[in-house]
Formats: C-alpha cells, structure tokens, sequence
C-alpha cells in the first residue's frame, strides 16, 4: 500500500530507453530511511518494453501512474530525433504537468519532453550529441549544449547519463536539503555538487593533467572554506597563474573561482543549519563569511531566503 507520506516518482520507460538512464532515477528516489519517495517504473502500457543495448523491461504500470506522480523522470532513448513518442504518451505528460507534476527529462528524454510544447519557449539541453538535433527539430526551444542540466522549474532537462545523477541530486537539494543530497551523492560515490551551468565536457584544448589539478584544488578548497581564500591562493595551489587558473576554472565549472568559493561556503552553511544547532554568526564565521550579515545577504542572492527560513523549512527532526 502507498504511503502519503511519500513523495510520488514515475519513471516513464519509452521504446529504446537506455538502461543507465532509466536506473538513475528509479535507483537514487528508491524507498529508504533517508528517502522519502516511492518510485513506480512505467511505460505506455504495462508489460514488456523494448530498450536500448540489448535491455528489455518488464514495467508494472502504464500511464495511469503519470496520474499517480509528483515528479515523472523521463530516460533517455535512442533515436529520439526520428519521431515522437505515441501521442497517448504525449498527452499523459502534458496532463501530469498541467496537475502540477514536474517533469524531468535525462539526456535523450528531453526529445519527448519536447513533443509536449512545455519546452517552448523555455531552456533546456540533452546530450551534446543531440543538441543541434534538438534545436532544429524544436526551433522554439532555446537549446544549451554547455550544461549539465537546466531548472526551468516545473519542465527539467539534464545532458548525458551521468548528469542524470546531477540532476537528481540537484532535486533532492531542493526537496530536503543539503544534507539529504549529500548523503544520496555518498551513497551512490557520486560528487556532491556539480552546478547545472558546468560544461557538458571539458573541451580537449585542456590538457588533461591540469583538469585533474584544478579538482585536487576544489577538493583542497572544500576544507579550508573557513580560510582566506583568494584568487591567488588558489592559482598557486593549482601551480598556474591567476589568469591561467580563472580562465579554465570558468571552462571546467561554469562559475569563476570566487564565484564557486562563496557557492561552496553558503552550501556549507546551509548544511550547518540543517544539522547542528548553531548560530548565524557562529556559523558566518565558520565557513569563512564573516559575520551573519554576510551570510544573509548571500544566502538571499544565491538561494532567495533567509538562513532562519531555511533552518525552519530543512531542519533534521522537523
């Protein structure tokens, strides 16, 4: 029997779906302690549908969990350029949103999620492969291949599998906190944080060694947030210029080193509010922001709230 107190994930399963996409999501929101989701893999009827790479699935449920979800995922699948989902498909998507589900695409399924219109309009990617496909197949939507995914609130779409995993790590940031998501990424031996605006890819022009480099200096800047944290501190951790190291550092992460450095602290900080008792300027201080005026201006720039709403809204045992 379905719990109501769980939040409500499909999993919508399409000819061709690729397997790695369609067990990210069901396998992330599975039901656990730390989880508070019941996941129902679908597809456009019950029964045996047809993937890609030699997979097949036996789903349970047909378009009537679509009526059942909060959140529908919809996998990647292959050849999504060559035509459009059923339109039975289509329409169960489009009256999902329309009750207030949000929808989810990873890689590929952003082609489907396009067939519904709700794209239009709005940014969105899929898979660096596909991108150009997208955009001419769907001129209205405005295509990024540069990013892992994008947040247009109620319609999302992520690049390849594995910013799938990013994806829904950024969802369960939104829905529990950073805590809960940190916990998944460790879970899963995933990065904790990837933002959506980081490149698909890194482009071949940088040498290989110096991207491993800049994340030995994210990783050695992560532990000492309540340190001084320059430009400068960080290029000579990296053992580059200052120029060199913020030119890359925006190629490979999509923020420019400071930007990522006051990202990382208000994270931090907003882990300290939802796992320990202490307060705002304790905590300020703690993650390098100095004092708690600080801390609340740029918790209002970067996630639209005060630390004091977040605290009350993710607090552990609320």
């Amino acid at each position: 029997m379905s719990d109501s107190r769980l939040r409500r994930v499909a999993v919508l399963v399409l000819e061709g779906a690729k397997p790695l996409d369609v067990g990210i999501p069901a396998q992330v929101f599975t039901t656990r302690a730390s989880m508070p989701y019941e996941v129902r893999v679908c597809g456009a009827a019950a029964g045996l549908v047809t993937g890609g790479d030699g997979l097949s699935y036996a789903v349970a449920h047909g378009l009537e969990a679509l009526e059942w979800a909060e959140i529908v995922f919809i996998p990647g699948y292959r050849f999504p350029d060559r035509e459009d989902p059923p339109k039975p498909v289509v329409d169960a998507l489009v009256a999902a949103h329309d009750r207030g589900a949000r929808l989810a695409a990873i890689s590929t399924g952003a082609f489907a999620l396009a067939a519904t219109g709700l794209l239009d309009g709005r940014r969105a990617t899929t898979h660096w492969h596909y991108t150009r496909a997208l955009a001419a197949r769907h001129p209205h939507i405005q295509v990024d291949e540069n990013v892992l995914f994008v947040d247009e609130g109620s319609v999302l779409t992520s690049a390849g599998a594995a910013s799938g995993i990013d994806l829904c790590l950024h969802i369960l940031r939104g829905d529990l906190g950073v805590a809960a998501s940190n916990h998944a990424a460790r879970r899963l031996v995933a990065a904790p944080y990837r933002s959506g605006g980081q490149a698909q890819y890194v482009p071949r022009s940088v040498p290989e060694p110096l991207g491993e480099r800049f994340a030995a200096t994210r990783e050695w800047a992560l532990h000492r947030l309540g340190e001084p944290l320059t430009l400068e501190i960080l290029a000579q951790h990296a053992a580059v210029s200052a120029r060199t190291f913020s030119r890359r550092f925006v190629k490979e992460t999509g923020y420019t080193p400071m930007q990522w450095v006051m990202r990382a602290r208000v994270d931090m900080a907003r882990e300290l509010l939802e796992r320990s008792e202490r307060g705002v300027e304790q905590i300020a201080a703690d993650v390098g922001l100095g004092t708690g005026a600080n801390l609340r201006l740029h918790f209002q720039r970067i996630l639209g709230t005060t630390p004091s709403e977040y605290r009350r809204t993710f607090a552990q045992g609320e």
